[in-house]
């Protein structure tokens, strides 16, 4: 890298010195013209440093996004769906490895890389999935926050590589804090929440992402919280984030967010005044123009250079950390070839993803999987030939996209038939009132309906085309055209199998009585077609969990903007739900046994060690979802109805048996108290260990039944 302003190589250049060495001596270089054109997220190039010009803004959600070709995983809720914290690694590393080769190819070609083409990616989503109305809850990984915590924490990993010295990209954990719709008030609202939710709820994935997984860097919600606003916020960015959690990477804001202070939020003046406050706790990078008013803010004695150079050390510092002004041949990661690229590795991999988050909701009198002696399949309903229920939001590009019916027709045994009509349109009513649909439904052994939602109905602000609620829905429900068709053909005599996609909770009201099973498949990615139809005919025996609760209706929920989580999730909610969160079945049948605790009770501060019987009972190989859970049943405060503590994806043969051993330990054990201090306390808990969360509604629907026990705390 050329230098023209000093005949000695810069300690910046230096590779054997310290990170913060290096970013300190390269700020010290710069003027404060040089320093405000790096604050932005199209950060400007240096050319007398040998800086280059970097967009900060690239996706990696589930698979590199907007840049072209890329493997094309399952979205993100999917990938929860599987509960399987080793794929989801073999995930992310997968997409990191894309996104290196794609970032030194751009490099090559460029000089620079612009927006899509870099090394910081703004995922995963961390928040979670209070309310199934929001339409980004697709982009989370469910609304539980240990279960959030430990699948994200992997995909961090996955992105950010394991080398020493080196990121192989930066992950960010996002959008902090408390941070969960409505879409159409985003830039407005004020999440207001106790300080025991703020720490029970909304918190704890981030901070495991922070603590544990050393996320690089963390991205400010637009909203406020607590009244104060995300992306300059003294509670959530200077006591909690940086000396609770030791944070030491840097903070971005969301896009546009900084502009809201002023704009919308009103507790700033003028973009001035809003690039002073945000530095002034802590946000170090601007997704839009605001830190270029740092200049007039400097001048009014608003906010002072000391406190740019603070930003701009942290954001350096993750450059270095990637490699960016090192030589390549000492940058591990340099070197991975662009043939890694939506290479057949990685299809394999978005393959199996898809498999295994696909979740089995209904299977009445075993009609799947479908029997080699079916004559003939009917494929019908909106999403059947749709690329877009493929995606979801924040996707990439592939060349070799397979829908549902091409997934079936590449399925489908020679000798039996099969036809298809697209039956009826997403959300508006069919123009044509007659079709022959129901007739060729009628003649087939099943109507596969493909149903469900598409990022035209679900998604970020201003993407859902069909969204009157500006990405959200108003209704939980299949849209009424889908409904209707459902009905027409139910009258008319079909055996109907119900394959959804969707990234969030459908209350199916009358049609789950008109269906004879029910695959929610989720945005399935690339490989969709050719997992659930693999799924639907035994191939691979379904093995998806929920991550959400799917609620019966809205009227068991309370109000979108309610932060409380007072009725919320499986952790509050106390009506009965469609659909429990960890509930999915399988080809197979699993039994739970010989559950053994270590002891009855025990010492405050002591660990309990237990070990239980897991048996594959049916005829077919599957893997089952091994799923712990605690209630503390005399608590001094609210706590949830039960937690989730561990889970264990465990594959068994037909016939076999496996004896598993889980230790509880006291944070486990624990609760957060009025003022957001993690405690414990004596007392009774009850464990519960199976397939689902616990609920009597997850046995009655096929759910395996539980083994359980009663320990307590002296």
């Amino acid at each position: 890298m050329s230098v023209t302003d000093t005949t000695e190589k810069p300690t910046y250049l230096e590779t054997s010195l310290s990170l913060a060495e290096r970013a300190k001596d390269l700020v010290s270089r710069l003027t404060l013209e040089e320093k405000v054109s790096l604050m932005n997220h199209p950060a400007q190039g240096v050319p007398r440093l040998g800086i280059p010009a970097y967009n900060y803004w690239s996706e990696a959600l589930h698979g590199v996004a907007r840049n072209g070709r890329a493997t094309v995983f399952p979205q993100a809720i999917a990938m929860a769906a599987t509960w399987d914290k080793d794929l989801i690694l073999k995930v992310a590393t997968a997409i990191s490895d894309e996104g290196r080769a794609k970032y030194h190819e751009a490099l090559r070609r460029n000089g620079y890389t612009d927006q899509y083409q870099g090394l910081t990616f703004w995922s995963p989503n961390v928040n979670i999935f209070r309310d199934p109305r929001w339409g980004r809850g697709q982009e989370t990984w469910g609304e539980d926050p240990f279960f959030t915590g430990e699948m994200a924490a992997e995909f961090v990993k996955g992105l950010q590589g394991d080398d020493p010295k080196y990121l192989k990209a930066a992950a960010c954990a996002k959008h902090f804090a408390v941070h969960s719709g409505p879409e159409k008030d985003r830039h407005t609202f004020n999440a207001i929440v106790t300080k025991r939710e703020l720490y029970d709820t909304y918190l704890p994935a981030f901070k495991k992402l922070v603590t544990e997984a050393k996320v690089e860097s963390v991205m400010g919600a637009y909203n406020r919280t607590l009244d104060e606003v995300c992306c300059a916020s003294h509670l959530l960015l200077d006591e909690i984030l940086r000396s609770e959690w030791g944070f030491d990477g840097h903070v971005v804001s969301d896009c546009m967010a900084l502009s809201d202070f002023h704009l919308n939020h009103k507790v700033t003046k003028d973009a001035a005044g809003s690039a002073a406050l945000a530095l002034q706790y802590g946000c170090d990078l601007g997704c839009d123009h605001v830190f270029n008013e740092i200049p007039t803010a400097i001048e009014r004695g608003d906010t002072t250079e000391a406190l740019v150079d603070r930003a701009l050390e942290r954001t350096l510092t993750t450059r270095f950390k990637l490699g960016m002004f090192d030589p390549a041949e000492e940058v591990p990661y340099a070197s991975i070839p662009t043939d890694v690229v939506a290479c057949d590795e990685h299809r394999q991999l978005a393959y199996r993803t898809a498999t295994e988050a696909v979740v089995l909701l209904k299977n009445k009198n075993n009609v799947l999987p479908i029997k080699p002696s079916t004559k003939k399949i009917f494929v019908t309903g909106p999403t059947a030939t749709s690329l877009e229920v493929l995606l979801g939001n924040y996707y990439g590009f592939n060349n070799k996209m397979t829908t549902l019916l091409e997934g079936l027709v590449g399925r489908i045994p020679e000798g039996m038939g099969l036809e298809y009509h697209s039956g009826a349109p997403l959300k508006h009513p069919r123009e044509i009132k007659d079709t022959w649909a129901p007739q060729m439904a009628q003649s087939a052994d099943f109507a596969i309906v493909c149903a469900g939602n598409s990022s035209f109905l679900e998604g970020e602000e201003g993407e859902a085309l069909l969204s009157p609620q500006n990405g959200d829905r108003e209704s939980i429900s299949l849209p009424q055209s889908q409904i209707d068709y459902i009905k027409e053909l139910s009258i008319h005599g079909a055996r109907i199998i119900l394959v959804l996609t969707g990234g969030s909770p459908i209350a199916l009201g009358e049609v789950e009585d008109m269906v004879e099973a029910i695959l929610f498949v989720w945005y399935p990615g690339m490989e969709g077609g050719r997992a659930v139809a693999d799924v639907l005919f035994g191939d691979v025996s379904p093995s998806g969990k929920l991550p959400i609760t799917f609620p019966k209706s809205l009227e068991q929920l309370p109000a979108f903007d309610d932060y409380s989580m007072e009725g919320r999730t499986y952790r509050y909610m106390t009506a009965e739900p469609l659909y429990p969160f960890g509930f999915g079945l399988s080809y197979s049948k699993f039994e739970y046994s010989k559950l053994q605790l270590d002891k009855q009770s025990l010492p405050l501060g002591a660990s309990l060690n237990l070990s239980l019987t897991l048996t594959n009972s049916g005829g077919s190989d599957s893997a089952e979802v091994v799923q712990y859970y605690l209630s503390d049943i005399h608590a001094s405060t609210i706590v949830p109805l039960q937690h989730l503590i561990g889970f264990e994806r465990v594959l068994l043969k037909a016939g076999e048996s496996k004896t598993l051993k889980f230790t509880i330990t006291p944070e486990m054990m624990s609760f957060y108290n009025d003022d957001g201090k993690l405690s414990l306390e004596p007392g009774e808990f009850k464990l519960e260990i199976g397939g689902c969360s616990p609920s009597q509604r997850g046995q009655d629907l096929g759910a395996p039944k539980p083994v359980t026990a009663v320990f307590e705390i002296k």
